[in-house]
């Protein structure tokens, strides 16, 4: 009985929940990445520099980071529907302030103020699917939720390519168009997510009495299996070593992350590819990382093993990164960037299957933004350490080896937490 009550309650809260948050990281993403397509045109029209491009770009994990576990505490105390849905609609009333940039100064200010405002979405997203699914399926409910990314570049890319080219449409130039569009459509899907979330298991109307009951003592069992001989604070949560390795490993792979979706169009069109050809070419190595990282966090899932998922995901992404800094030829290119995404996207799902294991409570929403928000400093690191040096060398094969070295450094400290895990097996979780 239990088992068909198990399956039913699983399946419902997955359709419920995974496309909701799936779309809602689509555009989410697509809005940190759009610049990376904007600089094809926008550099040139607002004379823009390597350098001046990849500081403004990075700036908006220094928002980010700012605000991100403030956001994230607040999140637990008001609830995800109305703090995910404020989240929404003020990162679309900053994108669309970028389509009146004309300033290196304003784009910095903007993108930092674009961080500001979407700090506390992806931590939240996380906290809130541990509130609704049990461990052993949290890590491909997160591969799904977190596949939007790469769905958002292969998607992404050929329809930015495609307003690019709209030039002139609406009195705007394609980047403008491209960044009130994004606008647009975070505002509307902010204003839904008020109306369509539910805060908890406890507050649904669609599952019925057995279901509701199943999954909350489900949850509730886990969270008892952590340990309860001590509850410890928010700042426990933040300071906590793992939890401050895992954020250094993010950043590795945060570094990696965004120096991809931020400068592969740079990088594509060094070959000498237009704007329509970019997007297509852009679009490929994000397809082959979807199909990858759902099947790496399904096996990791099925063989309750984190650890070496993520390793493994690292260093193949390093060979992507090392590969793509030695190549001359368009094909070698696109394998390497296709090696570079797989990995990178791999990585994530099992990387943030690790926190539940023994954060808790309080401390989970603090580790998790912890986590995230010094990790996503990666994100400013990477694509400014490109940008400088791509203008100090000429080129991108320096940058692409520096991002390389950062993955195997979190490749070698994911094997130190799990080390430390191991020996702290009998200590209590973090609640």
């Amino acid at each position: 009985m239990n088992s068909a009550i198990e399956q039913i309650t699983l399946r419902k809260i997955s359709w419920r929940i995974v496309p909701f948050v799936m779309f809602a990281y689509f555009i989410a993403f697509f809005d940190r990445i759009n610049i990376g397509f904007a600089a094809l045109t926008m550099n040139q029209d607002l004379g823009f520099s390597s350098t001046v491009f990849g500081l403004g770009a990075g700036m908006f994990f220094i928002g980010y980071f700012i605000t991100d576990i403030p956001s994230n505490v607040i999140l637990q105390k008001v609830g995800p529907r109305i703090w995910l849905a404020r989240i929404m609609v003020s990162w679309g009333i900053i994108a669309a302030c970028m389509v009146f940039v004309k300033t290196a100064m304003g784009f910095y200010i903007l993108r930092f103020l674009l961080g500001v405002a979407e700090a506390g979405f992806f931590s939240g997203i996380i906290l809130y699917l541990s509130t609704w699914f049990p461990i052993k399926r949290r890590a491909q409910v997160i591969a799904f939720f977190m596949a939007a990314a790469p769905i958002s570049s292969m998607l992404g890319s050929p329809l930015a390519g495609s307003i690019l080219s709209l030039n002139g449409a609406l009195g705007l130039k394609g980047w403008q168009l491209m960044f009130m569009l994004d606008a647009i459509a975070a505002i509307l899907l902010g204003i839904f997510t008020f109306f369509y979330l539910n805060d908890s298991p406890e507050k649904n109307r669609w599952l019925n009495k057995d279901e509701t009951q199943w999954l909350i003592k489900t949850l509730a069992d886990e969270n008892q299996n952590k340990g309860q001989k001590a509850k410890t604070s928010i700042w426990k949560g933040i300071t906590d070593i793992r939890v401050l390795t895992l954020a250094i490993v993010y950043f590795g792979t945060s570094s990696g992350l965004y120096s991809l979706n931020i400068w592969s169009p740079q990088f594509i069109k060094s070959f000498g590819l237009t704007t329509f050809q970019i997007g297509m070419i852009n679009a490929i190595p994000a397809a082959a990382a979807i199909v990858a990282m759902i099947l790496w966090a399904k096996h990791s899932d099925k063989t309750k093993e984190r650890t070496w998922h993520v390793v493994g995901a690292c260093l193949f992404a390093c060979l992507g990164f090392v590969l793509a800094g030695s190549v001359n030829s368009l094909p070698l290119a696109i394998l390497a960037l296709v090696i570079a995404n797989v990995g990178i996207s791999s990585c994530k799902p099992p990387l943030w299957s690790i926190p539940s294991l023994f954060l808790n409570g309080p401390a989970a929403a603090a580790g998790l933004a912890a986590i995230n928000s010094i990790g996503n400093l990666g994100g400013f690191a990477g694509p400014a350490l490109i940008g400088w040096l791509k203008e100090t060398t000429g080129d991108f094969s320096l940058a692409l080896y520096c991002v390389a070295g950062m993955l195997v450094l979190s490749a070698v400290l994911t094997l130190a937490i799990d080390i430390i895990r191991k020996r702290n097996a009998d200590k209590p979780a973090l609640a």
